[in-house]
Parts: structure tokens; sequence; C-alpha cells
């Protein structure tokens, strides 16, 4: 809803109790066969550096994260692939032991010299993650898991490949039969996700677990007697196990509880077996064999109940193909890459027509007016300031803000979300912070707004200090005009690839010393939908307003302090003062101490105070190939503007916003006197 008088939007979130946070998290492991497509549904919604380790006893990898799920948080374990609980030794007997106990060892097992298999509490809740299209053995180990007395809910994997095999599989029905919620999802493409974990809070909070799934009554009457027999306190007490499992593993000869029997109950384990043995001489086969072949059967009944045949899709829609472009894990980097040409294109063509109409015109129209008082220079500086404020906002922010929340609300923004989220995993963040980081490419002051909306805690920090690395509109018109006047092409994409470089090391840097920055985020695939233009003028203002309020005053000061330094003819003392950077590190010429300074008000200021201070437009006259590579490299690492600090100082705080303008200070000295020295030597050798 819209709240008027502060003009703000907010949303009503339903709050249901009890929240799991904090210590109160749940505990959620994700379980199945192999190629169920579980690691990837880890990897969905994974945060950026997850714990891993290895089961007790084994070599099999598991991994674990802390995941946000809307209010709720959940501790999520990738465990490695279960064949079955049945006749179970080595590395699936640890993973097994695991779903039971956790780190909380059982009577029976506190003789073994080793450790838990996992250092941390058992499940509160299991995920099996089954294959849509291969149905059946996948069922057999969920009527197995259904033995472990713990929520279950199904993740009904490989949609999108059963629906091409003409497989169509009654959801509802499914759920009935096995008393658990079943969600239908793609791991891959994202599409599920949500519900899924969503499903699985709520079965949490009303404790949903599966129906009993009794083996078949020429069974059940056969183990009447080991049944009433295993049925006792000190049993139960010591192996701290559902009975209908601890029945089903005895009956079927399983080696670790017979041997645990045999070690902790010997004068029972003799009477225990012989009522095994007479159980299966009143079946056809051995028990153990009818066991498995009731499972068997089972599976295929539901299977037969769920799943209906029919012909293979042949068409698709067009949201089909949309989601083929923008969530296939390959086809949906195009799909971006597409969106990330569309900004560029809104950035240097339709922005830079709305400048020229705009700021040029307005500049044009005042370049006469050169007042000499005090005072007229101060008005000239507040106009200056002014005019300066309509370029950032007119033409670059409003156009890209608006494109951006367009396809947001058109749903497309939160497929490229999905997509890119490995790769912004990399430098210690979430694919959320992509929409944020294309529009840095406009100003980097909606951007960081963007940033701490999309994030919190040290990855707001991390997110907020790469963002000012991002080449905004500004110094891409810089690097634009005189790389492509002077270097060339290569020069160009030279200077945006070192960029990218710069980007993706101080990321790996700024994310090393914490192992896990944050917890992972479910990320929602939602429908795709035609904004409205209320909304998308709401949102544009609500991104925008900061403009307004925060930056505004600090342009305009900068502009009056800049020009009253003018006037009273400091610049040549600045100069001198700047010698040492300008100079001596740099390499350039002496008057441009003033010009490299005072790039914090606004970067196009800077190209425009560079050619007064030199004299000429045309500065390959007076700099050399060096010098002009070394002066791009510092000014479009060297702090963005005053405006992007101010914005920085409400989001991250003064000590982190002062941290951003050190390393921004420190990597522009930093990268371009290495590339200078590098670049001088390469000419000495080849001149």
């Amino acid at each position: 809803m819209l709240n008027a008088a502060a003009g703000i939007t907010t949303t009503a979130i339903p709050l249901r109790m009890p929240l799991f946070r904090g210590e109160r998290r749940l505990r959620i492991a994700l379980a199945g066969l192999p190629g169920a497509g579980k690691t990837t549904l880890f990897e969905a919604v994974s945060s950026t550096a997850p714990q891993t380790g290895e089961l007790t006893g084994t070599h099999r990898v598991y991994r674990e994260c802390t995941v946000q799920i809307g209010l709720d948080e959940a501790g999520v374990i990738d465990l490695p692939s279960i064949h079955s609980l049945h006749l179970l030794e080595g590395d699936d007997l640890s993973a097994m032991k695991y779903l039971l106990w956790g780190d909380d060892r059982p009577p029976v097992s506190a003789h073994e010299p080793s450790s838990p298999p996992a250092p941390f509490s058992p499940p509160d809740l299991i995920i099996q993650v089954v294959d849509a299209s291969n149905l059946q053995s996948h069922l057999e180990l969920t009527l197995e898991l259904s033995q472990l007395g713990r929520p279950i809910v199904l993740a009904l994997n490989h949609m999108d490949q059963a629906a091409k095999k003409g497989l169509y599989i009654n959801v509802k029905a499914m759920e009935k039969l096995l008393g658990i919620p079943v969600v239908p999802t793609v791991a891959l493409m994202g599409q599920g996700i949500a519900q899924l974990f969503s499903t699985a809070m709520n079965a949490a909070r009303e404790a949903i677990c599966p129906l009993p799934q009794p083996p078949s009554r020429h069974i059940a009457e056969s183990l009447q007697q080991l049944d009433a027999a295993l049925n006792r306190p000190e049993i139960h007490a010591a192996f701290r196990v559902p009975h209908p499992l601890l029945l089903m593993q005895f009956a079927a000869d399983d080696p670790f509880v017979d041997d645990e029997l045999r070690q902790h109950f010997p004068q029972l384990l003799p009477e225990f077996r012989a009522l095994r043995d007479a159980a299966g001489l009143s079946l056809p086969r051995p028990l153990a064999e009818e066991l498995h072949a009731d499972r068997h059967h089972q599976a295929a009944t539901l299977v037969e109940a769920a799943l209906r045949m029919g012909s293979p899709v042949q068409s698709h829609g067009w949201r089909f193909w949309l989601d083929e472009l923008f969530l296939h894990p390959q086809w949906g980097l195009i799909g971006s890459l597409a969106v990330f040409a569309a900004v560029l294109f809104v950035v240097f063509e339709v922005s830079g027509w709305i400048d020229s109409m705009t700021t040029v015109r307005l500049t044009e129209a005042f370049t006469d007016w050169q007042p000499l008082s005090t005072g007229g220079v101060v008005a000239r500086a507040v106009l200056d300031g002014l005019i300066g404020l309509t370029g950032i906002v007119v033409p670059y922010m409003i156009p890209l803000v608006m494109l951006l929340v367009t396809l947001e609300e058109a749903g497309l923004m939160h497929r490229i979300a999905f997509v890119v989220d490995r790769g912004f995993h990399k430098i210690g963040l979430h694919g959320g912070v992509a929409v944020p980081f294309l529009l840095g490419l406009g100003c980097n002051v909606p951007a960081i707004s963007g940033a701490a909306k999309a994030t919190s805690g040290r990855e707001r920090v991390i997110a907020s200090v790469l963002i000012t690395f991002v080449p905004c509109s500004a110094r891409s018109a810089i690097i634009l005009a005189i790389a492509g006047k002077y270097l060339g092409a290569g020069g160009v994409f030279g200077m945006f690839a070192l960029t990218v470089i710069i980007i993706a090391i101080m990321g790996r840097v700024l994310s090393r010393g914490d192992r896990e920055l944050g917890p992972g985020q479910v990320q929602e695939i939602p429908d795709y939908a035609l904004p409205t233009w209320r909304k998308l003028l709401v949102e544009t203002w609500a991104r925008t307003s900061d403009i307004l309020t925060i930056v505004t005053p600090l342009l305009v000061g900068g502009s009056v302090v800049l020009a009253l330094l003018n006037h009273v003819g400091a610049d040549s003392l600045i100069n001198i003062l700047l010698m040492p950077v300008s100079v001596w590190w740099l390499g350039l010429p002496l008057a441009l101490g003033v010009p490299l300074l005072f790039g914090v008000l606004r970067k196009e200021l800077s190209l425009l105070m560079i050619f007064q201070a030199l004299g000429t437009q045309e500065i390959g006259t007076l700099l050399d190939s060096v010098q002009i590579v070394t002066l791009l490299l510092f000014l479009t690492f060297y702090i963005p503007c005053v405006s992007t600090f101010a914005v920085m100082l409400k989001t991250i705080g003064r000590r982190d916003a002062l941290f951003s303008v050190a390393l921004s200070v420190a990597v522009a000295l930093l990268v371009s006197g290495a590339v200078r020295l590098i670049l001088s030597v390469l000419q000495l050798a080849t001149g």
C-alpha cells in the first residue's frame, strides 16, 4: 500500500508463527538418489561461501549454509546421494546416521571411536529431490525415508524433462497417497524453488509427517511376533529410532542393526533371529527379498495412481521461450547480455540525446555569463551546480531507472538475477545485486541505494564499495571521448576490461575475510507481467528521491567552494601541493592537479577543467599515449563523485563510506601508477 503522507510504498507481509530465526532456525536436509538435482537445488539457494566437510569415516562431502526464506531462516544441508536405507554399509550408513541422530549419538553407538557423522544436529525436515522423469525408483526411497518419523517435502524435479517424455503427474494424488506436500520444480531454471521452501517451512510448523506405509498384509502378518518382541522400551531407548524403521531394518537383515543388537542385547538376539527366520518360512521368497519386492510394488502402485502417459509436448508458448532464453544456464547469459546491451543503448544513445537537448542547451544559454564579483561568482557556481544536477537526473538517472523498473515489473530482472547468481558468488554477493550494478552504468547514486535494499550487513558494504568502481555514464563518456579519439577501439575495450578485472579482484579481496558473508537467498521467479504506469512512476520516484535531499546540497556547495578557490587564485597553490601525486607518481603536467582533485564533484567537470588547464581540447598535442592512459585510469577509479559519497554515508555509515573513499584513491593510484610504469618500460624497450 502507499503511505500518502510519507510518500513511501509499504507491503504487508503475513507473519507465520513460530518464527524460525537465529538459534531457532530450522535445519533442512536435502536427500535423494544420484541425478535427482539435489546439488543443483542447493546451489540455487546457497550462500556465497557454504561450509563443507566430510561425513565421519567417509570421503562423502556435504555442504551446509544458512538460507533466508522470507522472514525465516534455515540451515540447509546438501547430503551425499543416498541409494537406499536398507542393507547399509559405509558411506550410506553415515548419511542415515546423520538423518537419525546428527551430532547426538544414541546409546548403541556410544562405543564407536569416531566422532558423530556431522558436527550439527539432525534435520527438522527432509526435502527429498526426485526425478519426475524416472519416478518409480525415487519413490522407493521415499517409502524408506517416510519411516524416519520426520516431516518430508517432495521436490518433484525435472518436470520439464517429464513433459518432453509425455509424462504427466497428478501432484494432488501423490500428496494424498503419501501424506506429504509435493512441489513441482525445475531446479536448473529456478522454477518452483520459492514455493518449495515456503511449503517446507509450513510443513515444519504443522509437523506434517508422511502417512504410514506398512508392508503388504501377508508380510505384516508374518512379522507380528517379531514386531511384538522388538517393541521393548530398553531397545527403543538404545536405538532412538521409530519402531517401524527398526523392525524393517532388522527384518531385512541389516548388518548395522544386527551388529548393535549383538553387542548391546546379546541375550535377546537369538530370540529375535529365530522369529525373523520363522517369519520368512511363511513367505514365497526369503524375507529380505520379499521386503524389497514389496517396496518395489508399492512404488509402482503409487506411480500408476499418479502418473498419466500422454503425447510429448510439441509446441510451446512465448513464456516458455522467454524462460529458455533467460533461465537456461547457458542461453540465460546471452539473455543477460542482451539486457546489458539495452542498458548501454539507453545510457549512450537515448540519455546522450536527452543530455544534448537539456543540459547542453542550459550550459550554452549561460556561457556568456562570467561574473567577476564575489557574489556573482557564488551565484554562477550555484547555477552550475543546479545544471550539473539536471545533467545527472534528467538524461541519465530517470530513463535508466525507468527501464530497469520496467524490466523488474515484467519479471525479467528476477530471471537475470537467478542466472548470474553463481557468478556473483565469486565476489561474495548474490545475483540480486545485478540490477544495482546495471543501474551503476548510468549513475552510482541510485545503484548504491538499490544495493542497500537488496542486501544487508557485510554484503551491503561489499556491494556498495564495488559499485563505486562501475563506470557510470560520466566516466564512460570520458573514456569514450578521450580513449576513443587517441587510443582507438582497443584502448576503449582495454579500459572497460580492466574495470571488470578490478571489480572481480576487489570483490574476492573484500569477501575473503568472512567465510559465509550472509545467508543464501531463495530467489522467486515471478510470472511475466505488464508493468503499470502508476507502479513505474512510484518506483522511479522512490529510487531517485534521495538525489534531492542528499546530492543537491553537496553538489551545489562543492561547486561554490571550487568557484571561490578559483576566484581567489588558489589554483596554483593546490597544484603545487598535489605535485607528488600528479607529477611525480602519475607523470602528468602540474596544471592537472586541480582537475584531478575536484573531479569528486562531477566527472564531466574534470574533463572540462582538464581542457581549461591545458588551454586546448586537443590534449593529444600535450600528452603522450602513456600519460593519456594514466590520466584515464586515475579518473576511472578515483572517487566517483561527492553525490556517491553522500549516498554511501546514508546507506553504509561513515566508517565504511570513508573506507570506500580511501580504497578508491588507493586503487586509482596503484593501478594508474603501475600501468604507467609498465607502459613506460615497454615504450623504452620498443623505442
